[in-house]
């Protein structure tokens, strides 16, 4: 590979909330991170010259995105998801998470309910009830270690709870499905029936595994575009969450006024000007280094299989078909949730992110960030498995 991604990088000192808060998030000092969803390699070359080349500049005033930044986006999601984006529809936030709030703000009353399907990541109920509105989960359902929707309960929860906002996580995390079309067209239809507007985090789309291709929602009907808000980040592909910067996609006009009214109210104007910097850099010229990374979290995933498979067949993989955030089924081990945790972080040295955070069925799960070098991921794998040998 021409990008080094066996290179182990000194994080500490950092302020990374990954490594230099753990005592502060009540672990252990020394603890192994593998939890918050940031990746442990370099950003590709052309995103940091372009930030060095900011700082030359030395001038950090009020900055704003010009004609270049659509068209750069345009590019990228033609090229990727053969998605024809408007530069009218875009809205420019901090993040996939202030969106969402956004949007619960904009589009629904207080009391008011939002229907999401969880296990799922956790700041989405979170935003719900932070907002003030009713939290409607339909569960995904677990068989045979795989996820699939419960359509019949979707539709039902939907009429039952006068639901008008949905939160679909596509390609869904923490689970790593990548929704096929028929399941995303289904979804959409009983949406549209009901008069629900679909808010569509689909902030991993640029991971997926061979075999699985990410479609963009609001993209596979024209009556999906006009009722969906299609959240994007380069944070997640190029590991710039710092950064703070997301492309949100509003095609209908009503829809994007009301969400562009909520940004206003809450004091929020200009995107940060490294964020602007490092998206540009990314979306033009970090092609190359997006594949080899694909290519290197697919060898980390097969590490993993087969890790598990021959030395903790007690804990189950759930096969990702997307994302670098493994699902771990850990049932096997016979142990409730707290005795899990306490193995995972005080006999194993790990930090995890537990599976009842993510909600209804998170029990018994751990999620693993894969996006570090092998050695680690290799290091954390054989304390796991000490642990057990230990303990079990």
């Amino acid at each position: 590979m021409k990008y080094n991604f066996d290179e182990i990088i000194d994080r500490k000192n950092t302020d990374s909330l990954k490594y230099d808060l753990a005592v502060k998030m009540g672990k252990p000092e020394e603890i192994l991170p593998l939890w918050v969803a940031d990746m442990d390699f370099k950003t590709p070359p052309c995103v940091t010259q372009a930030l060095v080349d900011k700082s030359r500049h030395g001038i950090f005033g009020y900055s704003d995105t010009g004609n270049d930044y659509a068209l750069i986006l345009q590019n990228w999601f033609r090229r990727n998801f053969d998605w024809d984006v408007k530069p009218e529809w875009l809205v420019k936030t901090p993040g996939v998470v202030y969106a969402i709030c956004t949007a619960i703000r904009a589009l629904t009353g207080k009391g008011e309910a939002v229907l999401i399907q969880e296990p799922v990541y956790y700041p989405f109920s979170e935003s719900i009830l932070i907002n003030e509105r009713k939290l409607v989960v339909n569960e995904l359902v677990y068989c045979n270690g795989e996820y699939w929707i419960d359509f019949e309960d979707f539709e039902k929860k939907i009429i039952a709870n006068n639901i008008k906002l949905f939160i679909l996580c596509s390609p869904h995390n923490p689970v790593g499905r990548v929704w096929k079309k028929e399941e995303l067209v289904r979804l959409g239809d009983i949406c549209r029936e009901h008069g629900v507007v679909v808010v569509s985090d689909e902030i991993h789309a640029d991971f997926t595994y061979p075999g699985y291709k990410h479609l963009v929602f609001a993209d596979l009907k024209p009556a999906f575009n006009q009722m969906t808000i299609t959240c994007t980040s380069p944070t997640k592909t190029f590991n710039l969450a710092g950064l703070q910067i997301s492309n949100i996609f509003i095609a209908d006009r009503n829809i994007r006024h009301r969400f562009k009214q909520e940004i206003t109210k809450s004091g929020y104007s200009q995107l940060n000007l490294m964020g602007i910097a490092a998206c540009k850099a990314a979306y033009e010229s970090g092609s190359e280094w997006l594949n080899e990374l694909r290519a290197y979290l697919t060898e980390n995933l097969n590490f993993v299989r087969d890790f598990l498979r021959k030395k903790l067949p007690q804990i189950k993989l759930v096969e990702p078909e997307g994302t670098y955030l493994i699902w771990l089924d850990c049932k096997g081990l016979g142990l409730n949730d707290k005795q899990l945790d306490d193995l995972i972080v005080h006999k194993a040295g790990l930090w995890l992110d537990a599976g009842p955070m993510f909600g209804t069925g998170g029990e018994n799960f751990q999620r693993i960030n894969i996006a570090c070098p092998k050695a680690i991921l290799e290091k954390a794998l054989l304390q796991l498995e000490q642990a057990i040998k230990n303990t079990i």
